[in-house]
């Protein structure tokens, strides 16, 4: 009974402490994770972490196909990164989902919603959660902006209304992206990401 019940305390432990390692997120200030994992993207292309830095910045995405806050947010992602990305910033999404646990977080959705949103900048798979896990992600949507140093200067979600773009106050990404272009430093430099829970792989 006793070693019934350390085994099963321990296990609750390891558990935490791996949640806890997943849900801390790279530090402003913190460089561009150097990482030799291959993305496979929507377009059938392999490419790396790397391949995705741009001349005056990064833009990192992690996303997904069947969230809410996604869904609602998609436009407006899709609008601001592909603006950036004609400005010199380079820019990625990733789609860290175990796609057993959704099936709609699938390659083939992924290529579907690629082109239903005209996507100029490449959309991958995050194969087992492993990038999710480097920097930290724990919500789709979730922003990482870099600078063109490849220093982590924002943090955090889109703007202040999912439901409303006409209610929006706030432009987080936008004006971070317009303090980055201008060699300013966004302010604020991080928000709290809100969205679903990233559904890490358990294999």
């Amino acid at each position: 009974m006793k070693r019934h019940l350390f085994t099963s305390t321990l296990s609750l432990s390891l558990m935490l402490l791996s949640h806890a390692a997943q849900a801390k997120p790279l530090a402003i200030g913190t460089a561009l994770p150097k990482s030799t994992q291959v993305l496979k993207s929507v377009d059938g292309k392999d490419l790396r972490l790397s391949d995705a830095a741009g001349e005056k910045g990064t833009l990192i995405i992690f996303t997904c196909n069947h969230c809410p806050f996604v869904k609602a947010w998609d436009a407006r992602i899709a609008a601001l990164a592909n603006a950036a990305k004609l400005k010199g910033i380079g820019v990625l999404a990733l789609n860290p989902n175990d796609p057993k646990t959704f099936g709609d977080d699938d390659f083939k959705t992924m290529q579907a919603r690629a082109k239903e949103l005209a996507l100029q900048y490449p959309y991958a798979v995050d194969a087992k959660s492993a990038l999710a896990k480097t920097f930290g992600a724990s919500r789709t949507p979730e922003i990482f902006l870099f600078d063109g140093k490849k220093t982590l200067v924002y943090h955090g979600t889109i703007d202040d209304n999912s439901r409303d773009v006409k209610a929006v106050k706030k432009h987080y990404l936008k004006s971070a992206i317009e303090a980055l272009l201008q060699g300013q430093k966004p302010n604020p430099a991080q928000t709290k990401a809100l969205g679903c829970s990233i559904k890490f792989y358990q294999d």
